[in-house]
């Protein structure tokens, strides 16, 4: 109380935050120590201090009083800014536009178009079965990079699949963005077979991957509960 002019309150737990760094050492009861008024009262200290115990001194000193700024004032402590959003919606916003025109785009050359989304029930309800390329590969892309990237607990087997897998959805993504832009710089109406053959199957390796990371992420949080 008299080396930190705090009360009997603070003191016990500064006291308290000591003992559980130092079990080994023991607590001395709380009592309080007058200062001396004068020079006469104050014993004199022939004695010449060892350097080590000196070190030793000043180390549990630093210490103590970091302990002390944490018990009698925890609001002075940092507080992490959060990270801003809109720089990567800026970023997202041309790279929208970009991706979705050349995914739309190669399917259109692979034949990829207008269906009847419910023939015989509803025959004026058409949609572009295009936007299916650019809405699956994409959206499964950011969902195993927050898997693989994120701070949440999941297994290490979870972490691999979705780890490889938004690095080979990226890949896809690219191979299919420069495979139409090829074909458009050079006035090609049609893909080749190859291209389309591997185009068509996009919708179901995206399917088929998406599923599969969802039951990883699904049996990590079964495990985390029980």
């Amino acid at each position: 109380m008299a080396e930190f002019k705090v009360g009997a309150p603070k003191a016990r737990a500064i006291l308290e935050a000591i003992a559980k760094d130092d079990e080994a050492e023991p607590v001395r009861p709380l009592h309080a120590v007058p200062e001396p008024t004068t020079e006469t009262e104050a014993e004199p200290d022939d004695t010449v201090p060892d350097p080590n115990e000196v070190t030793l001194g000043e180390s549990r000193q630093d210490e103590t009083n970091a302990q002390v700024t944490d018990v009698a004032d925890p609001g002075t402590r940092a507080k992490a800014r959060p990270v801003k959003l809109w720089p990567v919606l800026l970023l997202a916003m041309p790279a929208f536009v970009a991706v979705w025109s050349g995914w739309v785009g190669l399917g259109r050359l692979t034949g990829f178009g207008p269906i009847q989304l419910l023939p015989g029930i509803w025959d004026d309800l058409t949609i572009n079965s295009a936007i299916t390329l650019p809405i699956g590969v994409e959206a499964y892309s950011a969902f195993a990079l927050r898997v693989w990237l994120s701070g949440s607990p999941h297994t290490d087997r979870a972490r691999r699949f979705a780890k490889w897998s938004a690095l080979g959805s990226l890949a896809l993504g690219m191979v299919g963005q420069v495979a139409y832009h090829l074909m458009s710089a050079a006035s090609v109406t049609h893909a080749p077979w190859p291209v389309t053959t591997l185009v068509s199957c996009l919708p179901v390796v995206v399917l088929g991957s998406g599923a599969a990371l969802a039951h990883l992420v699904r049996d990590t949080e079964l495990e985390v509960r029980n």
